[in-house]
């Protein structure tokens, strides 16, 4: 696993393409909040089908609050990253523990491994 690899902990999650949860792993010594946190931006990722960080920005950039879509689970941080299979979005995946840029660089390393998969 790349988190083990690079000497950190932190939260992974994988969603299918409504964004409900297929996994959810909360490593040894990561902080509790960082599974709730990975579980947020996978939903975010595979419902907008999106990266995470994308609904973020553009809250930022448009001055509109992120929770305009109605559910609380929409989260705009960096780090989930949708799966892309023959033209759809499939699902998700996403990290919390780290930066946001690292946490995006890990889930699509995870995305590159299901895409493996999938051929």
């Amino acid at each position: 696993m790349e988190l083990k690899a690079r000497n950190k902990t932190g939260s992974v999650a994988v969603a299918d393409r409504h964004g409900e949860l297929i996994g959810l792993l909360r490593m040894n010594g990561a902080g509790l909040a960082t599974a709730t946190i990975a579980t947020n931006k996978v939903f975010t990722s595979s419902r907008l089908r999106q990266p995470s960080g994308d609904l973020g920005r553009a809250a930022a950039e448009g001055g509109w609050d992120v929770h305009y879509h109605g559910d609380a689970r929409y989260l705009g941080w960096e780090g989930g990253a949708p799966v892309f299979y023959q033209g759809a979005c499939v699902g998700s995946v996403a990290v919390s523990g780290l930066s946001g840029e690292e946490d995006f660089e890990i889930a699509q390393i995870g995305v590159t491994a299901i895409l493996k998969s999938l051929d």
